[in-house]
Parts: C-alpha cells; structure tokens; sequence
C-alpha cells in the first residue's frame, strides 16, 4: 500500500521502493536530482556558538583515538555571582578541530526550529521517534571508532565530503550500541559521500567515517525503534493503568489478595491486547517523549502590538 511521505521522498527518492529495498536490509547512497535539502548548515552552527548559549551536553567534542575531556572546548561563566559550567568555548573549539578533533551538536532538533519542523514531519511519516545531530569533522580525521547506533540513520551531507565504511549489522537481537568488540564484522559497503548526497544505515550496521575533501559537515536523522525494556514498560502501564491498590497490604491474607487483583487485571486488560498492538503502543509513547514543537515568540511583535 503506498504511504505518502514526502519528506523522505527528498532525500531517497521513492520512498516505497526505499522502505521495500533498503529500510533494515541495506546500506545505500542516495543522489537527489539538484542536492538532498538540509534544514541545518555551517552558518547555522556558526550562529549557535556565536550565540553564546550553546553549552553541554548539546556541544560535545570526539576524537576516534583519544576520548577529549569537555575542559578542552568548554569554559565556565559567571553568571549574577554564580559559577556555571559547559559552555561552548569558541577558542578551544577552533583548536580542537585544528587538531583533528570532530564538532558534534546534539539533538539540533531541540534548539533549531527548521531542523525541529523537518524532525517532527519525518516522525510522522515513518510513526517512530527521530533526532538529529550534527557532525563536523576535519579531512583525513574521524570522530568515533567503528560502533553501532540503536537506530536506523539518514546521513545528509550538507559541506565538504566523508568516507564511509559500513560493515554487517547484527546476526540476532543480542547486542549493544556502541564501539564494535572483538573481531571486525564484514564490510558491506565503502563510498564517499558529497555534499547534497544521502547515506541510509540500517539499524545496527557497523560505522565509520573519515573527513574527505576540507571541513567536513553532516546532519544525522536518527530515527529510533523500540526495545523490550520499551514493550515491557507500554505492557505493564496498559495492564496497570489506572488501578487503585492499598501499596502495603498488612497481612498474608490481604497480600495474596492484592496479587489475585493484578492477575485479574493483567488478563482482561491483555487478552485482546496483539503484538501489533503493543509495538504500536511503544512506537507512541516513545514518539510522545520527542520534544514539542518549539513556540516562538516575537517580543517585537508584542511590542508593535501594544502600540497599535
């Protein structure tokens, strides 16, 4: 059945043929006639730190072979007599990423509102949470070791070019995000991607990328899947909701009447509860822990307001 979703359309084309080919079988490089749109860029991120706001764990620095501590691109401010941490330090950003380190802006999609308005439209299309990060990253540098992320993910390359490598995803449901252990899984695909370019990996496929070509700037959609920890949780509210118990029952009488309670419950609430049900059930409410979206306001508005 075809699904209209326009917004992955524009950046992989036909979106059926995408989710029937591709979506968590393959990795792939896709080309958009004229450049995959992107609702965050280099000016962008110029801003957020010229903003002076910007500050951890929304900023964050890499280094494939070395871990940096965030007392190298942060600073403290004193703020009405009070000493905060984690600000975005300009001057030690510049260096870090002279000094190969990769720029990594977390959740844009929390702080940039394009980016938020293009998060929660690919939301909607695909029923499954989304976030996006922004990587840049120097040439011949790479920002984090061969790992896997608990999420399929759309790499919009918006400056400069990046090399590639993604290697097998896992062979069953037993494993962890996070940098590959042990021997290197195959790889499955090797491609530089340039600006106005899309790279799509499956979730759990291995990666690694390296800056090509000068500075280079990628946005990641992470788009987001349930676990078990997620249906167990969606299980247990759906049985659960709403019921009203003494929480300490005095004696082994009232106990296991408290008990034969939430049997009762569990098998009426559950007995026409599907599976489909339940992934739907947990697909919402990780959707509904995404950010709303973000009220902006004018103060200059308001102001020509009161003198109208």
């Amino acid at each position: 059945m075809h699904v209209n979703r326009p917004t992955l359309a524009r950046w992989v084309g036909d979106p059926d043929r995408f989710m029937t080919s591709y979506w968590r079988k393959e990795p792939a490089v896709f080309r958009p006639p004229g450049g995959a749109p992107s609702p965050f860029g280099l000016a962008d991120a110029d801003g957020a730190l010229a903003s002076g706001f910007l500050r951890t764990p929304y900023v964050e620095m890499a280094r494939a072979e070395e871990p940096l501590g965030s007392e190298t691109y942060t600073t403290a401010r004193t703020v009405h007599f009070s000493s905060h941490e984690g600000f975005a330090d300009e001057a030690k950003i510049g260096k870090a990423l002279e000094d190969g380190a990769t720029l990594l802006l977390r959740c844009v999609d929390q702080w940039h509102a394009p980016t938020g308005e293009t998060v929660a439209a690919l939301s909607g299309e695909l029923g499954l949470a989304v976030e996006a990060f922004c990587f840049v990253t120097p040439a011949g540098r790479q920002g984090l070791p061969l790992h896997r992320d608990d999420a399929d993910v759309l790499v919009v390359q918006v400056e400069g070019s990046k090399q590639w490598s993604v290697h097998e995803g896992p062979a069953d449901g037993n494993w962890n995000p996070g940098p590959c252990q042990g021997a290197e899984p195959a790889e499955v695909l090797r491609a530089t991607v340039q600006a106005g370019e899309v790279l799509y990996i499956p979730r759990g496929f291995a990666h690694q990328a390296v800056g090509d070509g000068g500075l280079s700037a990628h946005l990641s959609l992470t788009i987001r899947e349930v676990g078990v920890v997620d249906l167990f949780r969606v299980l247990q509210r759906t049985a659960f909701e709403g019921l009203r118990m003494a929480p300490r029952p005095l004696d082994d009488r009232s106990i296991a009447d408290a008990a034969g309670e939430l049997i009762e419950r569990a098998r009426g609430r559950l007995a026409e509860l599907t599976p489909e049900q339940l992934v739907d059930l947990a697909r919402g409410s990780q959707r509904a822990r995404m950010p709303a979206p973000r009220h902006v306001i004018s103060l200059t508005e308001m102001a020509e307001a009161y003198q109208s």
